[in-house]
This record gives structure tokens, sequence and C-alpha cells, in this order.
């Protein structure tokens, strides 16, 4: 996966269209969390077993694939209007998170941190 071909690709979609006035750290903060709602509604009122099984199904896992690319493609603008290197963020953010919920500790509960 090339983030950075990805980024520049959305760029150049996105100024071709003028909608860089559109494309607002707030505005695109907004469409992620829609697009996010969108990918709920899919498994909303799914058991386990059935949320587990629903790339089954043709139709649902062609609207789980689209959405999830709608949030990676709004993920990949809100990086590059903010100017943040995911890469970089990704790895920093695995340290942390490693950090914070080490083996000893995490293994096996879905405590958080501070119950530890």
């Amino acid at each position: 996966m090339n983030l950075e071909e990805m980024i520049k690709r959305l760029r150049k979609m996105s100024l071709e269209r003028e909608w860089q006035n559109f494309h607002t750290p707030k505005n695109l903060v907004m469409a992620l969390g829609g697009e996010a709602g969108e990918l709920l509604e899919i498994f909303q009122w799914l058991t386990d077993d059935e949320a587990k099984k629903i790339m089954t199904s043709e139709k649902t896992s062609s609207d789980v694939r689209d959405e999830v690319a709608d949030i990676f493609t709004y993920l990949l603008r809100i990086c590059d209007v903010l100017n943040i290197d995911l890469e970089s963020a990704f790895w920093q953010k695995i340290a942390k998170t490693e950090a914070k919920y080490p083996v000893s500790l995490a293994k096996g509960n879905a405590k958080k941190y501070t119950e530890f």
C-alpha cells in the first residue's frame, strides 16, 4: 500500500473538482463520522454470529467494503489537509498502546488501562 500515492490521487481529485473549500478539517471529520455511521448501520441489528459471517454475502460484503473505503478515504484527506504523517502517527500510537496495556496485565481481558 502506498499511502503517499493514495493521498496524491485524492488531492488531485479534490483540486480538479474544486472541493478544497469544502474539505476543511471540520467538514472532513464530520464526513468521516457519517461514513462510520453508515458502516455501523450495516451491523446495527446483527447478532455476533451474523456479524462474523457478513462477508459471505455478496451484497453485504460489497456494502462493507464500500463503507470501509469511504472511511479510509476521509481519513487520508484529513491527514493530507492537516499535514499528518499517518504511518508515523500509527507507529507512535501502537507504542503508546503497548505501554498502557502490558501483556502481563491486559492478556485475556477487556479492561481499560486505568483499571489495572
